[in-house]
């Protein structure tokens, strides 16, 4: 995916994306960071084609997204945002099934197909044993998973997800970041995530891109672009970084 000079505003005012060009590599997983309302979410969700710039163009497979019928471009790419709703009493393969939705048509879907991608989406995710269980009765790292299966049915060689680790305890982050991640290795989905942890950012990520006031400031490895300088001016914060054998790269705060 390359995107090329995109800005975009919600009032016409003041953009919150401004001028921003990037390539999203194939077969990496990429996170986007900044504090809040540097424009991140907002990004991603143009990338998503969510909204359309005001300016810019972003293409996939060499063609831009405005191209794309909404049933193709959600054959292409998925996106799991940060909150999803569904009807409590639905059991968790039939929230699933709902990712099978861009393939149904007048004459309505291969029924083998959708079942073999919702049997794929709730194996990836250890979901199958659950499958009948309703989503009322699953805590909130579960639904998370929930989510993210629908969106593997799907069967997109992307996967967008906007702060995925948000509201959950300190277990199910590292839960759903490893599946991501186990999602990237080997299944090879493109994954392109915004984050808020620095740490988990450094973990998981392939790429990242630092965002700050609708622009991107640095992109590149962890260890490129996360300094102790380019996080004190992105986030007005002190920051150490620090290494060692047992957990690679990683950050600690001490100021402001």
């Amino acid at each position: 995916m390359d995107i090329r000079e995109v800005s975009f505003s919600y009032d016409r005012q003041r953009n919150i994306v401004q001028s921003v060009t990037t390539h999203i590599e194939k077969g990496k997983i990429t996170t986007i960071i900044g504090p809040n309302g540097s424009g991140k979410t907002t990004l991603l969700s143009l990338m998503a084609h969510n909204h359309c710039p005001h300016k810019g163009q972003i293409h996939l497979d060499g063609q831009e997204l405005n191209a794309f019928k909404p049933r193709e471009l959600a054959r292409k790419l998925a996106v799991v945002h940060q909150q999803n709703e569904a009807p409590l009493d639905l059991t968790i393969e039939r929230v699933v099934a709902f990712g099978r939705t861009p393939y149904q048509t007048m004459r309505g879907s291969d029924k083998e197909e959708d079942e073999k991608a919702i049997e794929w989406a709730l194996s990836c995710t250890k979901l199958t044993d659950k499958r009948k269980v309703p989503l009322a009765s699953l805590s909130g790292g579960e639904r998370q998973r929930v989510w993210i299966a629908m969106a593997l049915a799907q069967k997109t060689p992307m996967l967008f997800l906007d702060e995925p680790t948000t509201y959950l305890d300190m277990y199910y982050q590292f839960d759903i970041l490893e599946l991501i991640r186990e999602l990237n290795v080997e299944h090879g989905l493109t994954i392109v995530m915004v984050l808020h942890d620095m740490n988990q950012a450094i973990r998981y990520s392939d790429v990242i891109i630092a965002m700050k006031d609708g622009q991107i400031i640095r992109e590149g490895r962890p260890k490129d672009v996360l300094t102790e300088e380019m996080v004190r001016h992105i986030y007005h914060v002190s920051v150490t970084i620090k290494q060692d054998a047992e957990t690679g790269m990683y950050i600690v705060p001490v100021g402001i």
